[in-house]
């Protein structure tokens, strides 16, 4: 795999996690996100988060990045690769990580929606700057 497409989908990755953690944090969740490591500190949710989200990052350079040939493409298979996400995360990993009941829909899973999106259309967005080829965008004077 070539290591530009690695560190597109790390740094994607990264940005959206800033994103996304910033909503986590406006909505008290980042100490939540801390107990998948058994801890409860709003720094160690950051740490764990954007780990996570470098992570998550890199599964899109390698799965998906070679199908990011476009801008509409890098946003679309982002935001569709932030809904998978909240299905396998939110939805079903995290909370049978942590002893909660999965695939349960309420008001806080619904605006993890909008942030898994978001980090999508973030990493989609990164991803296709740092990976189209040089020139590849013109303006008209």
């Amino acid at each position: 795999m070539d290591p530009k497409r690695l560190t597109a989908g790390v740094v994607g990755g990264l940005a959206g996690g800033v994103l996304f953690g910033l909503m986590l944090q406006t909505m008290g969740m980042l100490s939540v996100i801390a107990g998948l490591a058994g801890q409860d500190s709003v720094g160690v949710g950051w740490v764990v988060h954007l780990a996570i989200a470098a992570l998550f990052g890199l599964g899109y350079a390698v799965t998906l990045g070679n199908a990011s040939t476009s801008w509409g493409r890098g946003l679309g298979l982002g935001a569709v690769y932030g809904v998978i996400w909240w299905v396998l995360g939110a939805l079903l990993i995290m909370p049978a990580w942590m002893g909660m009941p999965v695939l349960q829909v309420g008001q806080p899973q619904l605006l993890s929606l909008v942030g898994h999106v978001v980090y999508g259309l973030a990493l989609g967005s990164v991803f296709q700057a740092m990976t189209r080829p040089a020139g590849a965008v013109t303006s008209r004077a």
